[in-house]
């Protein structure tokens, strides 16, 4: 999947995403399991604004993500307010030679990305080699209803001034998978006129039995499943699930 041109379009459409709710999160397990340390993983940090955040409240913040323009772009805004993240590529499927962290985190539906069953186990088994005894891992996906009852075969749109977009989602060929095409009209405010940016990205989720028993399988403990920014049991009709558990 290719990120270069989306990459400088996602922070203007993503303005009205709750990301201090998922730093919250990660503070109230950080003490619920009696994690100590301050380093912590951003993976697939894309444009890097959890991983600022994560800095400012004093996290030593180590940002990693798969495209190369999402992360001239995290790089940019960490030199712009003398915050003190590294950056590296990396596939989440392939981890090593980042070190040991507290804490990773893969935020904003990231995981839902990978293509396949495998893809996800592999990212597990990578993060529990990167955690230190004791350290916690936190992750949210999109759901099954969510795929099912809201995305699939569903158009949403936005508009104003500056950026335009039409947005259809369709049925994937694997199970409680969607694929998003992204249309995009982005004003250029020399000319006057509207630049086209089309882009077709996959989504794929998974039941939350089968997330708790590959996270088992790779070692994890006390997993706790949490649903919609609530700190609860999800309902049947949640949107977004939230993973949280800890490495021995």
């Amino acid at each position: 999947m290719s990120y270069e041109r989306f990459a400088y379009l996602y922070d203007e459409l993503m303005q009205d995403v709750p990301y201090d709710e998922w730093v919250a999160i990660v503070e109230a397990y950080k003490e619920k399991f009696q994690v100590n340390g301050m380093k912590l993983l951003d993976l697939a940090c894309g444009t890097g604004e959890l991983s600022v955040r994560f800095s400012q409240k004093d996290f030593d913040v180590t940002g990693a993500d798969l495209s190369t323009d999402m992360l001239s772009v995290a790089q940019a805004k960490a030199q712009v307010l003398s915050l003190p993240i590294q950056f590296f590529q990396q596939d989440m499927t392939v981890l090593d030679d980042l070190g040991e962290f507290d804490i990773v985190g893969i935020f904003c539906d990231s995981l839902n990305y990978l293509e396949d069953e495998q893809a996800v186990r592999q990212t597990f088994e990578g993060v529990y080699r990167l955690l230190k005894k004791g350290g916690l891992f936190l992750f949210d996906v999109h759901s099954v209803y969510k795929m099912e009852h809201i995305f699939a075969d569903a158009t949403f749109t936005w508009d104003d001034e500056e950026i335009t977009y039409i947005w259809n989602s369709f049925k994937g060929e694997g199970a409680h998978s969607v694929e998003h095409e992204l249309t995009f009209f982005v004003l250029d405010e020399l000319s006057g006129k509207y630049d086209r940016v089309d882009e077709l990205h996959f989504q794929r989720t998974y039941p939350e039995d089968s997330y708790v028993k590959w996270l088992e399988q790779a070692g994890f403990v006390s997993i706790e499943v949490t649903g919609d920014y609530t700190m609860k049991p999800p309902e049947p009709t949640a949107e977004r699930l939230f993973f949280a558990m800890k490495k021995l």
